[in-house]
């Protein structure tokens, strides 16, 4: 589990393919920042742009580590497969550690496309579209992760080809993730609020609360 709280900034050093078939996955080297990778253990969970990943090998020296991601996860994710480029992290959420953002499982549930990029003040706002199926799990005020980052839904538009949500993003989000890089056209990865994904279950299979008779 995670929180949406980025605890670092790496890139892509290289990408090794698996195989020789679009069947094979990849092999990620990625770098982290210095001492990032110190208390981090070989089967350790580290989100990449919000993609939950395990480490298979360090390299401490080199500040590097690596992951492997396979052929169905790179359909279902974005941006995983670009040698230099830069990448938010995340190690995996500890029992005692603060949840500063909300409950993030890693597992990305769809890629939207930024509709707009743009400084307004002193922030920035971000309008992605997300795929229409994800629609019903967005809402004003809610909470959905963007390359891994917990962010907080400032507008709902639904259309006929996806759902349009907007975001305000702080200086110190932009200066400290990897989220000041996108430009219009770009993919993220998106992660729905876990609470909704349940919410929505209960309401479409017709849950209501039992009702308890004392004798």
């Amino acid at each position: 589990m995670f929180t949406g709280i980025i605890t670092g900034v790496g890139r892509i050093a290289d990408l090794h393919d698996l195989g020789s078939s679009l069947e094979h996955g990849k092999r990620l080297t990625l770098e982290a920042p210095p001492g990032y990778l110190d208390d981090v253990g070989l089967g350790d969970s580290i989100a990449l742009n919000g993609a939950c990943m395990t480490v298979t090998s360090l390299n401490l020296p080199q500040h590097h580590f690596t992951i492997d991601i396979s052929a169905e996860s790179l359909t279902r994710t974005t941006g995983l497969a670009q040698p230099g480029r830069r990448i938010n992290l995340e190690k995996a959420l500890r029992a005692h550690d603060r949840l500063g953002g909300h409950i993030v499982s890693g597992h990305v549930d769809g890629v939207g496309t930024v509709t707009r990029f743009a400084q307004v003040g002193e922030s920035w706002e971000l309008r992605v579209m997300a795929p229409a199926e994800l629609g019903k799990y967005l809402a004003y005020k809610g909470s959905i992760t963007v390359n891994g980052v917990s962010l907080t839904v400032n507008q709902v538009a639904d259309g006929a080809t996806g759902c349009e949500f907007s975001i305000n993003l702080i200086p110190h989000t932009v200066q400290n993730t990897a989220l000041g890089e996108l430009t219009e056209d770009s993919s993220v990865n998106l992660e729905i609020d876990t609470v909704a994904r349940y919410v929505e279950r209960m309401l479409s299979a017709g849950a209501h609360p039992t009702k308890e008779h004392s004798a």
